[in-house]
């Protein structure tokens, strides 16, 4: 039995997995070999899921999983070099830290509203 958290304890969420979507981005992560790429790492083309989760009156988000593509096209998961994320400027914040690895965070699909999903 399937309990949805968001009824029982009152959560709200943005772009959640539909019903099975995660389990199947875990199986074809697995299929690849269970790569994982940092997101300065040039065979990474673009991410494809990033998943804050916080709690209401908590001013950060924490980052739950990040995926993506490589550039052969297989689902890898990505390493970012945060774990936590303010909510009032994660985006800036995200800027931040690709201007430190010298990535173009923007251009990775990062802030594509279909690519973040938010539960808090």
């Amino acid at each position: 039995m399937t309990v949805d958290f968001r009824n029982l304890y009152g959560a709200t969420e943005t772009n959640g997995a539909e019903p099975g979507e995660q389990q199947a981005w875990l199986d074809e992560i697995a299929a690849g070999g269970n790569q994982t790429l940092y997101w300065g790492d040039p065979q990474l083309a673009q991410i494809t899921r990033l998943r804050l989760l916080t709690d209401p009156g908590f001013p950060m988000y924490d980052v739950s999983y990040c995926y993506g593509r490589s550039k052969d096209g297989a689902l890898v998961r990505v390493d970012l070099p945060f774990h936590q994320l303010r909510k009032r400027t994660w985006k800036s914040d995200i800027v931040a830290a690709a201007k430190r690895d010298r990535v173009y965070a923007k251009g990775l699909n990062i802030f594509d509203p279909l690519v973040v999903s938010i539960c808090c």
